[in-house]
């Protein structure tokens, strides 16, 4: 008789989700460590080997949020991906919105006005205060600091609440315009700004007071997760991370854009490369941001600043709407904008800021309509995902999360 048929097994039938192929010892033992939340944001699944609670190596798939942000970019007009780009580092979104804008106006050749440059300066450095706070409160939270994630998370929504009433919005703000910003600044609003900064300040004070010398969080922290200046650079680590080894890098010196060549303001560096000198270089980073944001704020209440909000560049910008009312060639040049959006020339740039994880990038094709040909994100904390191993390998089992946490890895950004 002929043997019974037996269909291929095809590869897709049984994937293989780890580098593992067996244990490394006989008494060592493989299991898998979320996805959690927020322990390990949402989608991340850390499939660990264990001798006991030393963790021998360790195998990160940073899972997918299935948003296909960049094709979707393909579909939409150069201004309905203000919104998209939001959603990529949700905790500290109108640095998204900025870097996304000075692409397609480098693209177009528009130059902002000095009142936007300074502005947008401003809430960059505003949004990394949220950023870190962020960070920085859930960090402390795994580690068992209730208070301290308190006093962290007080500011942060105070921070938010000023941020919604400029913005109209909570968190994914859509504030940034390709030629400027939604609107100016409300009245009070600067005054509300130093309030909150001097409320940072008392309390940041506080947390300083609370873990900097307590012998467990050192305990905890130092010598933990540590990673060496050449390994981050060979992983393309920039941000905090890279800084945490001692490397000086950040885009605000090194290609001042916006108005950070007008401001004065240092680089913390760490020492080891820990999760202690990730902790401390974001505390430091965040009074350069206050120093910097009491600056701009100066620098806004200059009479040289009284000028427009946005371009007036029929191209991108929108009519007022008095005109758009009153005037047929103001009508046409709003539904214009409106349904076909700004028309980009043909071409391609690549442009890169200073966000809170690190270098954030857009690359961008346009081949002369209104909506972009390709747009591509270079995401901090996808390019993070692929040494986060090296921090773990050969720690402690509970040390596994508060290292995760010090990385700040963002899902919006890290999905593809």
């Amino acid at each position: 008789m002929d043997a019974p048929f037996r269909p291929a097994v095809s590869p897709i039938a049984k994937p293989v989700r780890s580098i593992f192929e067996g244990t490394l010892r006989d008494d060592s033992v493989i299991v898998n460590i979320g996805p959690s939340h927020p322990a390990t944001h949402g989608t991340v699944q850390i499939i660990a080997e264990l001798d006991g609670e030393r963790v021998l190596r360790t195998d990160v798939h940073c899972g997918y949020l299935h948003r296909g942000f960049e094709k979707e970019c393909e579909d939409h007009t150069w201004h309905n991906l203000i919104p998209y780009v939001d959603r990529l580092n949700y905790v500290s979104a109108l640095i998204n919105n900025f870097t996304y804008c000075d692409a397609v106006e480098q693209l177009m050749g528009v130059q902002i006005t000095p009142r936007c440059k300074v502005l947008r300066t401003l809430l960059s450095e505003y949004s990394r205060l949220v950023d870190h706070l962020t960070c920085l409160a859930a960090g402390l939270m795994e580690l068992g600091a209730m208070t301290a994630f308190l006093y962290l998370v007080m500011v942060r929504d105070h921070m938010y609440e000023h941020l919604a009433a400029l913005t109209g919005a909570r968190v994914t703000y859509s504030y940034g315009r390709i030629g400027g910003l939604a609107r100016d600044l409300p009245e009070g609003w600067l005054v509300r700004l130093e309030e909150i900064l001097k409320q940072y300040e008392e309390f940041i004070a506080r947390v300083h007071a609370l873990v900097d010398r307590n012998r467990i969080f050192i305990d905890r922290m130092r010598n933990v997760g540590v990673i060496s200046t050449a390994d981050a650079l060979s992983h393309g680590y920039t941000g905090v991370i890279l800084r945490s080894t001692g490397l000086a890098r950040d885009l605000r010196k090194d290609t001042p854009y916006l108005a950070y060549a007008e401001l004065d303001f240092d680089i913390p560096v760490g020492i080891n490369g820990d999760n202690y000198d990730r902790y401390f270089v974001r505390m430091r980073e965040m009074d350069e941001s206050v120093y910097m944001i009491r600056q701009l704020s100066e620098m806004l209440n200059a009479p040289a600043m009284a000028g427009p909000l946005n371009v007036d560049d029929r191209r991108c910008s929108f009519p007022d709407k008095a005109l758009v009312y009153s005037e047929i060639e103001s009508l046409i040049n709003h539904f214009k904008l409106v349904m076909e959006g700004p028309v980009v020339p043909a071409g391609e740039i690549y442009v890169a800021h200073e966000a809170p994880n690190g270098e954030l990038g857009f690359y961008v094709v346009s081949t002369g309509g209104g909506t972009p040909y390709k747009v591509h994100c270079r995401a901090p904390s996808f390019v993070h995902m692929g040494g986060v191993h090296l921090m773990m390998n050969g720690g402690q089992l509970a040390d596994i999360v508060p290292t995760f946490g010090s990385i700040n890895m963002i899902g919006g950004e890290c999905d593809r």
